[in-house]
C-alpha cells in the first residue's frame, strides 16, 4: 500500500496481549529519540526499566502484569516515531483488548504514564482473578463461526465467547474442564463445516465471567485516573462495538466491562473500515491484519523500522 494522500482519513489499530516478543521496540528505541522518550516516560511511571523488559530475554515479559505495560509502551513509542519522523498520524483508533488502551493513549484520552500504570494493575488483577491452571481459552476456527450463536449454547457450561475476532474465528474462555467440554461440542454446531479448536497458551480465562470479581476495584482506579473523555470519540470500544461516547462515566463503564465482556472486534473493524480510507496495524506482531482480510480490507502491519520504511519511504 503506498503512502496515503494528504486528505485520507487514517486509522491505527493495535494488537493486544499475545503480540509481545523479546526485542520488541528496540530498533525504534535505538534509532529515534521519540521512542526513547516513550520508554523513559513509562519506566519513570512504573518504577522499572521497561526497555530492559522489552529488549532482553526477560521471563517477566510473559507475565500479564508486565506484558501489558510492555506492549502498550512499545506501541506508543512506534506511534510517536510514525508522527514525528515519518509524518504519519491517525485520526481514528482501535485496539484489540489491551490494545484499546494504546488506542485511547494515542488519541490523547490517557497519558502514557497513566495508561501504563492502569494496565499494569489491570494485568495483575486479571492474573490473580483465577488461580493458575483453573482457567483456559481456546480459539475456534470455522467458516462463519462468529454467526453461529455459540455464546447462548455454551452459557450453561459456564463458558463465554471472549473474542469475536473475525467472521471465521472466535475465542472461548472459562474454567479449564468446561472449556474442554466446549471444545468437544463446538464442532457439532458448525453445520458440517471444517472446524478447528486450538487451545491457547494463556495463564487465565480472560474476557470471561471469571474476571467479574476484579471489575469493582479496577473501576475505582479508572474513576480516579486522569482522562479526557472528549478525545475518546474516534476510538472504538471493544465492549460496545461502537465508538466511545465523550462522557467520563461511559468511558469508565466500557473499560470496566471490557475485562469480563466479549471483545467485539468484528464490530470494531466494521466501524473503522467505514470511517477510514487507510488502516495500519501498529504493534510488535501482525495479528490484526488477517482479521481485516476476512472483511476484504487490506491493512499493512507496521512492526519494525524496516517495515515502516518499506511502506512509507
Amino acid at each position: 500500500m503506498p503512502r496515503p494522500a494528504a486528505d485520507t482519513v487514517i486509522a491505527f489499530v493495535f494488537p493486544g496481549q499475545g503480540s509481545q516478543k523479546p526485542g520488541m521496540g528496540k530498533d525504534f528505541h535505538d534509532a529515534y529519540p521519540a521512542a526513547r522518550e516513550a520508554f523513559s516516560e513509562a519506566s519513570d511511571a512504573l518504577g522499572l526499566d521497561v526497555g530492559k523488559l522489552c529488549f532482553e530475554e526477560d521471563p517477566r515479559l510473559d507475565l500479564t502484569e508486565f506484558t501489558q505495560p510492555a506492549i502498550l509502551t512499545t506501541e506508543i513509542a512506534m506511534v510517536r516515531v510514525l508522527a514525528r519522523d515519518f509524518g504519519l498520524e491517525a485520526s481514528c483508533f482501535g485496539g484489540h483488548s489491551l490494545g484499546e488502551y494504546t488506542a485511547l493513549c494515542a488519541a490523547g484520552v490517557l497519558s502514557l504514564a497513566t495508561a501504563a500504570r492502569l494496565v499494569r494493575r489491570r494485568g495483575a488483577l486479571m492474573q490473580a482473578a483465577v488461580p493458575a491452571g483453573q482457567g483456559a481459552m481456546a480459539a475456534v476456527v470455522s467458516e462463519g463461526v462468529a454467526a453461529r450463536g455459540l455464546a447462548a449454547v455454551l452459557d450453561p457450561l459456564g463458558v463465554d465467547v471472549a473474542n469475536e475476532n473475525a467472521l471465521d474465528q472466535v475465542v472461548l474462555s472459562g474454567p479449564a474442564a468446561e472449556v474442554a467440554k466446549a471444545a468437544e461440542l463446538v464442532p457439532t454446531l458448525c453445520e458440517g463445516k471444517p472446524c478447528r479448536v486450538v487451545p491457547l497458551n494463556v495463564s487465565a480465562p480472560f474476557h470471561s465471567r471469571g474476571m467479574c470479581g476484579i471489575e469493582p476495584e479496577f473501576q475505582g482506579l479508572l474513576e480516579a485516573a486522569e482522562l479526557d473523555p472528549a478525545r475518546a470519540t474516534p476510538v472504538t470500544s471493544n465492549y460496545t462495538g461502537r465508538l466511545h461516547e465523550p462522557a467520563r462515566a461511559a468511558v469508565v463503564e466500557a473499560l470496566t466491562r471490557q475485562i469480563s465482556g466479549t471483545v467485539r472486534w468484528i464490530d470494531n473493524m466494521r466501524v473503522l473500515d467505514k470511517a477510514a480510507g487507510a488502516i495500519y496495524e501498529v504493534g510488535p506482531s501482525r495479528i490484526l491484519r488477517g482479521f481485516f482480510a476476512g472483511l476484504g480490507r487490506e491493512v499493512p502491519s507496521l512492526m519494525s523500522v524496516r517495515t515502516i520504511e518499506r511502506a512509507l519511504g
